[in-house]
């Protein structure tokens, strides 16, 4: 009994201490997955991203290269700032352009008040013309157009002389056309000379006048007084332009 009695014990030890060491390993066990499972749940928060994939170098240089292409979206937008920029001075210098364009109009207004001050066309209300017969050059009549008005005024190019019932004026000497229209002054005269005949006979139809009218471009007519017994004219008969002096209304 005794014998029969230890064998049991022993064997009841042997399976005990069997059952006591499956269960520690499966106990060892469990806590290895239990660890396991719990490493990937503290690395996430460290990560700062709960989408931050585990261990592993290819999956890291992934996420490396998604942050590359983050910071190259950033350098887009500073780009696109760096674009407005450029628009917000190019609506700049359109304004600029709005202002010269003002400056111009003004320009332009100055000028007009410019032309506004140029002297007016002389009238037979504010010029007196008056006829003086020199001895030199022979057969020349001096004309003196005198401003008697209170303003500047420009005289037409030449003085269309009708002497007596002439059916036409006489030609103007080109050569004495002067480089601007003449202008006189309040008090002030311009001068035109008037070759009446030929001095050496060769004119033809003479006749004699006693009355002389210039016309004005503003439709006005100066009588003109010749001197006394009136003049001599032929078809020789010319005129120069107006001029400021009178040495070059009698060159010709």
């Amino acid at each position: 009994m005794s014998t029969r009695t230890a064998r049991r014990t022993r064997l009841f030890a042997a399976t005990t201490v069997a059952l006591a060491a499956l269960s520690l390993t499966a106990c060892e066990s469990g806590d290895g997955s239990d660890t396991g499972a719990a490493a990937p749940s503290s690395s996430a928060p460290a990560g700062g991203s709960s989408e931050q994939p585990p261990a592993g170098g290819k999956e890291s240089g992934n996420a490396t290269e998604a942050n590359g292409s983050k910071g190259t979206n950033g350098s887009a937008g500073a780009s696109g700032a760096k674009d407005s920029s450029g628009a917000d001075s190019s609506g700049s210098g359109s304004s600029g352009s709005s202002g010269s364009s003002g400056s111009a109009g003004k320009s332009t207004g100055g000028t007009g008040d410019d032309d506004s001050d140029l002297p007016g066309k002389c009238s037979a209300t504010d010029v007196k013309i008056t006829a003086t017969k020199v001895s030199r050059p022979l057969n020349h009549l001096l004309l003196t157009a005198t401003n008697t008005g209170s303003k500047t005024c420009m005289l037409p190019p030449y003085p269309a002389a009708r002497f007596g019932e002439a059916q036409s004026v006489p030609p103007v000497a080109q050569a004495t056309k002067p480089q601007s229209l003449t202008g006189v002054e309040p008090g002030k005269s311009g001068y035109a000379g008037v070759l009446l005949s030929s001095g050496d006979g060769s004119g033809e139809n003479g006749y004699e006048a006693d009355t002389l009218t210039i016309p004005f471009e503003d439709g006005s007519i100066a009588t003109v007084t010749l001197p006394a017994g009136g003049v001599y004219v032929d078809t020789a008969l010319t005129v120069t332009y107006w001029q400021t002096d009178m040495d070059a209304a009698l060159a010709h």
